[in-house]
């Protein structure tokens, strides 16, 4: 029986007629005629779901990939659509396919932003697998024949074989296979080194300590590097601890008036 195209109001104005088809299809056993009939429901729909294909557009993906993965929603829809709750098929099949447009999106792009040409390798490498995935068995296809397959190079196939498995961030606070204790990914970063904030500091000062005499170089070295105490210091030179604190004192000044003033 053809596909009649109704005269009364649907939200799209080549929504068809399939009203009758679908209570047929409930009602005919598994088999061709039942199989006919199931094909010709879903190309009458078709141009439904690559509608609502477009409007994803511009998310990273391919046009192309979201048309094939709205005729899959909408083969899922004929196939779940039951007539006999008295809804139209357009109101189940529009959010059936939404969602699966939805779940692709959820497992097969990437949290962040990747090149373009990444996901060009990705769907070449992706769709050269599903095809040799038909004709060899038991294994997964290797680099040289999705290269020849796909007319890639190896490494660009390398490339896409990466981003397949990459599309999404992994939390901080995962728990990394195989550790134990809830040891996370952030327990093996690094931290900055506090040391880099007194970098520009030490540089700045070099010099100026460079050219002072070489007995307030050697205070300023016990005191600040080699962490000893005044009275150690004047014990070792043989001069007063005051006099210790004094030098260390107008050392200090004169090294930080040196640097202010060539810092200004």
């Amino acid at each position: 029986m053809p596909t009649r195209v109704s005269a009364k109001h649907h939200p799209h104005d080549d929504a068809p007629d399939t009203a009758e088809d679908f209570r047929r299809l409930a009602s005919l056993p598994p088999g061709p005629q039942r199989d006919t009939l199931r094909e010709r429901v879903v190309e009458a729909w078709l141009p439904m779901a690559e509608r609502l294909a477009g409007r994803f557009r511009s998310r990273g993906e391919s046009y192309e990939d979201l048309r094939q993965v709205a005729a899959l929603g909408l083969v899922k829809a004929v196939d779940r659509y039951d007539p006999a709750r008295g809804n139209a098929f357009e109101s189940y099949a529009v959010p059936t396919i939404t969602g699966e447009i939805k779940r692709h999106f959820r497992d097969h792009m990437w949290t962040l932003h990747v090149p373009r040409r990444v996901q060009d390798l990705r769907n070449r490498v992706r769709l050269a697998t599903q095809d040799l995935s038909q004709t060899v068995s038991g294994r997964r296809p290797t680099v040289a024949e999705l290269a020849e397959h796909a007319e890639m190079s190896e490494e660009d196939v390398r490339a896409g074989l990466e981003a397949l498995e990459s599309f999404t961030a992994l939390s901080l606070d995962a728990e990394l296979p195989g550790s134990e204790a809830g040891y996370s990914l952030s327990d093996a970063l690094g931290s900055a080194d506090p040391a880099l904030e007194t970098v520009v500091d030490r540089e700045a000062v070099a010099p100026q300590l460079a050219a002072l005499p070489e007995r307030e170089r050697a205070i300023l070295y016990m005191r600040f590097f080699g962490d000893m105490t005044q009275s150690r210091i004047a014990e070792q030179l043989g001069i007063s601890q005051m006099h210790v604190s004094r030098l260390i004192s107008r050392c200090c000044d004169r090294v930080r008036e040196q640097v202010m003033r060539e810092s200004a």
